[in-house]
């Protein structure tokens, strides 16, 4: 036993050599752990902070709403110019038929009609069904087909004459005059409501803009 081991103490407190070993209380590493571990998270805290202040100063909130706004598609309705196809008046076969009391009333409004273009068929008398008993100017008689077409460049020639279909075959088309009738439309008027007939009509489509 050495001279410096004090009296009564040997085993793991035995001390060999001319020096008294220093004596250390034991590491806390619980403690170091955790302290390190704090350390990290306050870093952490002070760098995302700090990434989001460089942001509000840079702007990147206007490029996340950039971002956004071009994820979204908007739709544009564009307007294309849609002409009408009608057909010409010597492509109409005109029946012209008189409902009222005055006699010659069909005669010269067929003539009027040819001068004008249109192709006459029968000319006289109203049927049973229609003399005398027409009080407007007129009534526009035609297939369904016809409806949008030939009695639309006929009725341009006529104001306030009533369109109306039936089952019959061909392509014919009849005037019949009734009560009201004064004329047919001056030249002039006629041609501006056949220009407004075939003046091209807007069609919407749609487009996606991204």
């Amino acid at each position: 036993m050495s001279m410096l081991t004090p009296p009564g103490m040997g085993g793991q407190y035995r001390i060999t050599g001319d020096k008294y070993p220093r004596m250390r209380p034991p590491r806390r590493r619980a403690r170091l752990v955790a302290a390190v571990v704090a350390s990290v998270a306050v870093l952490g805290l002070i760098g995302w902070g700090t990434l989001q202040l460089i942001d509000v100063f840079t702007g990147g909130s206007k490029k996340t709403t950039t971002a956004g706004t071009k994820t979204g598609c908007h739709t544009k309705a564009d307007t294309a110019a849609q002409v009408k196809s009608l057909p010409k008046p010597g492509q109409i076969t005109v029946n012209v038929y008189n409902a009222t009391a005055r006699t010659g009333l069909a005669k010269s409004t067929a003539d009027e009609l040819k001068k004008r273009g249109f192709r006459i068929g029968s000319v006289g008398n109203a049927p049973g069904e229609y003399d005398k008993k027409v009080k407007s100017a007129g009534i526009l008689l035609g297939p369904p087909s016809a409806q949008n077409t030939s009695l639309a460049v006929l009725g341009a020639q006529l104001t306030g004459a009533e369109r109306r279909a039936d089952a019959r075959k061909g392509t014919d088309v009849d005037l019949v005059l009734g009560d009201a009738f004064k004329g047919l439309e001056k030249p002039a008027a006629a041609e501006q409501a056949l220009t407004e007939l075939t003046a091209p009509a807007p069609s919407a489509t749609t487009k996606k803009s991204c």
